[in-house]
């Protein structure tokens, strides 16, 4: 796994404007720099998700919106992914938990054309409901870490 710090400086000599510093939090998150293309892994990462037997939820984005607004920022892309039979089990092992529902990856282009992917872990996503949720949310949290970093890696390895 490589882990991605993106530093402000080279976006802002394409005339993009950045806070400070953006990095990738520490602690839940896993990041994979990719060689593809925005679009490239986009696509893979589509694939990926049906290919491991899961569903895009929500596939949602500011670039293109901000194009329509004569704005240019680098790719940007959420996409939501979760399945029913998870999502029947984590309602009835914690109500308050399927407000994370559905767990999404982050694609981002970078500044050499090359895309990242990013998401939260599972386990992190559903950490603070582990309480109400119990060894159950804990299961599905732990099935769901095993299938979002298979998708990764079949979208990452171009599968």
């Amino acid at each position: 796994m490589t882990r991605v710090k993106w530093m402000a400086a080279p976006l802002l000599t394409l005339g993009l404007a950045l806070p400070a510093a953006a990095q990738w939090p520490d602690e839940g998150w896993e990041v994979r720099a990719t060689q593809h293309a925005y679009a490239e892994l986009l696509d893979a990462l589509r694939a990926a998700v049906e290919a491991e037997g899961m569903g895009v939820v929500t596939d949602v984005g500011p670039t293109e919106a901000a194009a329509r607004r004569g704005e240019t920022i680098p790719g940007n892309r959420v996409i939501g992914v979760f399945r029913n039979d998870y999502a029947v089990r984590a309602v009835r092992a914690s109500v308050p938990a399927m407000i994370e529902a559905p767990i999404r990856f982050y694609v981002t282009e970078q500044e050499d054309g090359t895309a990242t992917l990013a998401w939260k872990t599972p386990s992190h996503v559903f950490a603070p409901y582990l309480d109400d949720g119990g060894e159950a949310l804990r299961d599905i949290a732990a099935e769901l870490d095993q299938r979002f970093a298979a998708i990764a890696e079949r979208a990452v390895e171009g599968e």
